[in-house]
């Protein structure tokens, strides 16, 4: 049975903390999506990263960071400084406007932690990180490049 996989359950926690987040934005009338705020925090909180460091930082592929970094900028919630020493190169940077939708999805925030985690007491989260955080690392510890086995048939030469 699907619900005796802790996994399935995690996901399933997850997927459903984040659409009650989202929701509770939208309700909020903040035009930001859960996955653009973690840019923008993750942008405020390091603004030296690379896109592919940040892309590590939020758990999206690099494509999908490109495309709200642009979103972002677009919003005018992010604006890019060239580097002096590199023309090819820019730094993120949160604009004033960003910070400003930080500051109005912050308590929001707050609240769908509040909500999600009623009931769990700190000696709960307190025991429940350490878990989290070993199944991350063993799952971190598993993953290594994989060479192909897969072999191309040579042509056959049509004799």
């Amino acid at each position: 049975m699907l619900s005796n996989i802790i996994f399935y359950s995690l996901d399933k926690a997850i997927r459903q903390y984040r659409k009650m987040a989202q929701a509770n934005i939208d309700r909020a009338g903040i035009a930001i999506t859960i996955d653009q705020w973690l840019v923008l925090r993750v942008i405020q909180e390091h603004d030296d990263l690379t896109q592919t460091d940040i892309a590590e930082r939020v758990f999206k592929d690099q494509a999908s960071v490109a495309r709200m970094i642009n979103l972002l900028l677009k919003a005018g919630l992010l604006i890019a400084v060239p580097l002096p020493h590199d023309g090819r190169r820019s730094r993120l940077r949160v604009s004033e406007e960003g910070i400003h939708t930080l500051n109005a999805v912050e308590p929001v925030v707050l609240s769908n932690r509040g909500i999600a985690l009623e009931g769990l007491t700190e000696e709960d989260l307190a025991i429940m990180r350490p878990m989290l955080e070993r199944i991350y690392s063993n799952c971190v510890a598993a993953v290594q490049p994989v060479a192909s086995t897969r072999s191309i048939p040579a042509l056959e030469s049509p004799e």
